[in-house]
């Protein structure tokens, strides 16, 4: 880069700018000389830079040379990690103090000689596409790789089997320490493809015992589970401060509605009919908020261990949260009773449910009821059984009967609360549907434990209309956050939904045209237009597939100062406003708040400002780790609670077809299986692209996406959440392949497994259509 002569000091912008795009090591020597600095301005450059890694900008790589922070060094010491089938080597950066998840890189290696699983380099790095490559310089000591896995016994051997699905070779334990069978553990893998084992480093216990299936998840994905005690006395301390002087808002009876087993509340609603005569018909409404930006200050231990965690993450046996418990589940949750610290956001709502105006303050409130979705809903449904019209008539909701549900809130919060906001949303609701944001039907599972942590049941999550109540007033809120900082040019986090890329669109396209359903190419996209092809499909047995589908169309939502839009929801402007406590770009969200409007302590600083994006890109990628993990552990449940009846017949529903066999999910339960095709029968199988099926030469039997038919569960694995079924009249249904995985990691007599240590050969009863 050429020497940039200017006058007193770079930017952090110019300096973030100048060190990424160098092409050699930048250190502060390298600054200095490209940005012409020279005597004092050298000295306060070593101040700035200094600075700038204590706010998370740039960080050190050795040499002293600096680096973006969340990037990887010009010059690193890589750790390789995986060798894949074409002999090509995947490491990672042996220092990585980023709160970011470690990249892959792939290592281009020309005649230095084989690298393996645990060997170190120091190599070269670069950018090349989407993703970075590293030249080796020199091979360094060699260091270790861990996996995660459950020890078994065959014959007189040791065996890991990873709980990693995707990982299809178990490894044969040189060194097992003092693991026993089944345990699970985290163990060291030693030596090359194909002489990979594996060294026992740490015994976590039994996969099977209650809460395990979650550690698991925290261990694969590297979740930090728990709070140094440094984090912990800082909470306890601020958990003291005075709520000093605020709007007090504790004579109004805010409700708190949420799940029944909800460990923490973020927010609560009021609302009641606006006596301004220029709103006639409309309504008043408050959202209040936990003030977490009160507590955690920019800056302090506890706001850098939130950061590090980006999200609380949520498992049916436990919450691992951002914050510790002495915040997140008593002084900053919204608890019936208590003063509580709140940042509220008033709303004005016209009679047709759009927002007039809104502003918002500090405030002191006191939760007159924390109340469960169930039984809110039952209230109003039992009010709406004495005669009321206080429904949402476009949107009925059958509610079960719960015993004692309805009695469980008093008539004062029936009647001064939830009829109000009940009458309050159905405005917000109209407005809702006139916007008409994307409507996709795919209900959550729920895992029932109990109190030992027990699977009682696995279903999906019931959605009532007092569900729909919260999301659209949180929605309001959230809209209204960001459009209050843009009127006062404040920074925002948005969470932004960009509209699907021409390439899904076409492979939608292509896809629902295997069903016999249009979609034309070139219309303007709304998410309206994949309602109408909902509609169109009716309750025809692929509309779950084509939901799915139409999901896996859509974009990832993300966080960033720059405003894209939000797609789904039909909206121009949106941030998330409304769950500080387990989601920290909430939290800057109400920062700015507090900046933009002189709230007082707490406000966003100008470096957090400056690192705006920084920032939505690190919570972005810990979002995404939180929900993998979130999935995962449901599919471990789902399995669990489906190991009881391996051997048995259960209704299924094909969500895939692909040339080695069909993908299929337990109606109701969901969790994906494979029926490999070796399994269809002697017959050979063509798989027809077009139409994506496997369809039989001889019998003509056809298995295509959507249709519905009952298997046989063979094999339930809790361990790695894996499901494999096999078709109702199979011979191996017969016991000839079933498995049932137990927890000394032994299969049931006479069983056999099918791919035995990931060695899968092509099925010799397959051909693609058009090839023989």
């Amino acid at each position: 880069m050429a020497k940039q002569r200017r006058t007193g000091l770079p930017s952090r912008e110019q300096i973030l700018e100048y060190i990424e795009s160098s092409d050699q090591p930048a250190g502060k020597r390298e600054i200095a000389k490209a940005f012409g600095l020279s005597g004092n301005d050298k000295i306060a450059l070593k101040h700035l830079l200094r600075d700038m890694g204590d706010e998370g900008l740039i960080d050190s790589a050795p040499g002293r040379a600096f680096h973006k922070m969340g990037g990887v060094p010009k010059v690193t010491v890589l750790r390789v990690v995986d060798v894949d089938d074409s002999g090509t080597a995947w490491a990672v950066p042996e220092r990585w103090e980023s709160d970011a998840p470690e990249p892959r890189i792939r290592i281009q290696e020309k005649g230095r000689g084989a690298l393996g699983v645990g060997d170190r380099v120091l190599a070269r790095t670069e950018e090349q596409g989407n993703g970075l490559i590293a030249h080796p310089m020199k091979k360094l000591l060699k260091g270790s790789e861990l996996v995660l896995g459950v020890v078994h016994k065959e014959g007189d051997a040791f065996w890991l089997r990873p709980v990693e699905k995707k990982e299809r070779r178990e490894l044969p334990i040189s060194d097992r320490g003092k693991a026993e069978i089944g345990d699970l553990v985290l163990a060291e893998k030693v030596g090359r493809p194909p002489r990979l084992t594996a060294r026992v480093d740490t015994v976590l216990g039994d996969p099977f015992a209650p809460r395990s299936f979650s550690l698991i998840a925290i261990h694969k994905h590297g979740i930090p589970h728990e709070f140094p005690p440094q984090i912990v006395e800082e909470a306890e301390l601020v958990a003291k401060l005075d709520l000093g002087a605020r709007e007090d808002l504790t004579h109004i009876p805010i409700v708190a509605i949420d799940p029944a087993d909800a460990r923490d509340h973020d927010d609560a609603v009021w609302a009641a009919p606006d006596d301004d005569p220029a709103n006639q018909g409309g309504w008043k409404a408050i959202v209040a908020i936990a003030d977490v930006s009160f507590y955690v200050r920019p800056g302090s231990a506890l706001d850098k261990e939130a950061r590090k965690r980006g999200n609380s993450v949520y498992f049916p046996d436990r919450v691992v949260p951002m914050l510790p418990e002495t915040l997140s589940a008593h002084v900053c949750s919204l608890v019936e009773g208590e003063d509580r610290a709140a940042l509220v956001c008033h709303l004005i709502v016209a009679p047709d449910g759009n927002l007039k105006s809104w502003r918002f303050t500090r405030a002191r409130v006191r939760i007159a009821a924390n109340i469960a979705y169930e039984d809110a809903q039952a209230a109003i449904d039992a009010a709406k059984g004495e005669g009321e019209r206080i429904d949402v008539a476009s949107s009925p909701c059958a509610m079960p009967e719960i015993e004692g549900a309805a009695n469980a809130v008093s008539p004062e919060i029936l009647q001064e609360t939830l009829k109000p906001l009940w009458a309050c949303w159905k405005a917000l609701y109209a407005a809702r549907a006139k916007r008409a944001p994307l409507d996709l039907d795919l209900p959550e599972r729920r895992v029932v434990l109990d109190e030992k942590g027990r699977i009682l049941s696995v279903a999906p999550r019931e959605r009532l209309d007092a569900h729909k109540l919260i999301e659209d007033y949180m929605i309001a809120a959230n809209v209204a956050a960001a459009k209050a900082l843009e009127a006062k040019k404040g920074p925002v986090m948005y969470r932004d939904h960009e509209p699907p890329s021409r390439e899904k669109l076409v492979a939608l396209k292509d896809y629902l045209k295997t069903f016999e359903v249009e979609f034309a190419l070139g219309q303007v996209v709304r998410p309206q237009t994949f309602n109408h092809i909902i509609e169109r499909v009716g309750e025809a047995d692929f509309k779950p597939q084509i939901m799915e589908q139409i999901l896996r169309t859509q974009t990832q939502a993300y966080y960033s100062p720059e405003n894209h839009g939000h797609f789904g929801l039909a909206l121009g402007s949106y941030a998330h406003f409304t769950s500080p406590i387990r989601r920290y770009a909430d939290l800057v969200v109400h920062r700015s708040l507090v900046r933009s409007f002189g709230l007082g302590d707490g406000a966003l600083t100008s470096t957090e400002a400056d690192a705006m994006e920084i920032t939505g890109e690190l919570i972005s990628q810990l979002e995404r780790r939180a929900m993998e993990a979130e999935r995962d552990t449901i599919d471990r449940y789902v399995a669990a609670y489906l190991s009881e009846r391996v051997g048995e017949l259960v209704d299924c529903r094909i969500t895939g077809v692909q040339p080695f066999g069909f993908f299929a999910t337990v109606e109701g339960l969901g969790g994906d299986g494979l029926v490999p095709v070796s399994t269809l029968g002697a017959g050979y199988f063509r798989y027809d692209e077009k139409t994506h099926a496997l369809v039989g030469d001889d019998t003509g039997t056809t298995f295509t996406s959507g249709q519905r038919l009952k298997l046989r569960l063979a094999e339930a694995n809790p361990v790695s959440g894996g499901l494999r079924f096999e078709l109702e009249g199979s011979a191996s249904g017969a016991g000839g392949h079933r498995r049932i995985v137990r927890r000394d990691g032994r299969q049931v007599p006479g069983g056999k497994q099918a791919h035995p240590r990931g060695k899968r050969g092509r099925p010799s009863n397959i051909r693609h259509k058009g090839r023989k």
